[in-house]
């Protein structure tokens, strides 16, 4: 672990370049172009279905919905460029240095729900945001399993480190910890899924953890690690292009082992019935959405994360020794995978 600078300065020193807003637009565009033509080879039945939209205070998008598919019972992948005069409440709220600035913010975005319950539910954005000297990328990639494959998930994990360090060793550590910070459901004392990375206000100052939870294993980890050195708007634009990148090697080999595997009503009952966590993580903490309904952003679009079919039940508890009991016991609490 390289301990650097322990000063920590809250705004960005460098502005970034004049043609930032194109280059983002042109990678966000260009991630959503490469994961729907893999994604539409993958299953082989379905294809996606654009909807381009305009939004009226300023900007638009291009969201594609897959429905019915071969192994993707729907799938989403958006795309949005979006600007204004008013920042919202939880862009406030985190960076009050932004006030009075007109802003911009593009991102891609996509959760895919299979249909067999032996294939993950995957999520992925990656966003840049501008407000006058104001910038940051954010994003990540979380697996959500409903039956898992020890070594599915140490894939998926293996090649977002790969990813990360790539640009920098401490980037996996740190933001594995924050993705297990953010992907959990505190009304229900766990986490969505198994993790992945998270990152969230990445403009090369202060520590790698930006997040609200100042003790938390994220933090603490961040601040053993200090300050890193020499990190700037081209290094976070190329760090956050490879993340991208790294879905399909992350993801295929999942699908590809599992596809086949023969299920029932009890396995299907159960999928059906963990996606309510994610119903109730998107509408309750799930920060895109927030910011989307916040800035009067397009309902459709916001909420194509959201599976077709879902199922509650009341004080559910699985049976001992089930794989299901093991998905509680096992692969919801937050750990090294890579041990």
């Amino acid at each position: 672990m390289t301990i650097a600078s322990s000063s920590s300065p809250t705004t960005s020193t460098a502005l970034p370049p004049t043609d930032a807003k194109d280059r983002v637009r042109q990678l966000m565009q260009g991630l959503q172009d490469e994961i729907c033509q893999a994604l539409e080879q993958l299953d082989g039945v379905s294809l996606f279905r654009q909807d381009s939209w305009d939004r009226e205070e300023g900007g638009g998008g291009r969201s594609r919905v897959m429905r019915d598919g071969g192994i993707f019972e729907q799938g989403g992948v958006g795309f949005s460029e979006v600007w204004g005069s008013h920042l919202p409440p939880s862009i406030l709220a985190q960076r009050p240095d932004a006030k009075g600035h007109k802003w911009f913010a593009t991102g891609t975005s996509m959760v895919l729900h299979p249909r067999n319950p032996y294939i993950p539910t995957v999520h992925l954005n990656y966003r840049y945001f501008e407000a006058g000297p104001v910038w940051w990328f954010g994003g990540g990639i979380d697996l959500t399993p409903y039956y898992p494959f020890r070594e599915d998930v140490v894939h998926f994990h293996s090649t977002m480190k790969q990813a990360a360090d790539a640009h920098n060793p401490e980037y996996y550590p740190t933001f594995k910890r924050w993705c297990d910070e953010y992907f959990y459901l505190k009304h229900r004392q766990e986490t969505r899924g198994v993790g992945g990375i998270f990152f969230d206000y990445q403009d090369g100052q202060g520590e790698l953890y930006r997040g609200p939870d100042p003790e938390g294993p994220a933090a603490n980890y961040s601040k053993q690690v200090g300050v890193p050195a020499q990190r700037n708007w081209e290094e976070l634009f190329v760090f956050a292009r490879d993340c991208g990148k790294a879905f399909l090697p992350a993801y295929t080999p999942i699908v590809e082992r599992r596809k086949n595997m023969e299920y029932g009503d009890r396995e299907r009952n159960f999928q059906l019935y963990r996606r309510g966590r994610y119903v109730e993580f998107n509408l309750v903490y799930d920060r895109g959405t927030i910011f989307g309904l916040q800035t009067n952003g397009r309902t459709e679009s916001i909420l194509m994360s959201l599976p077709p079919l879902v199922r509650w039940e009341y004080g559910y508890q699985p049976e001992p020794n089930t794989p299901e009991a093991e998905l509680y016991e096992t692969y919801l609490k937050p750990q090294d995978w890579l041990k």
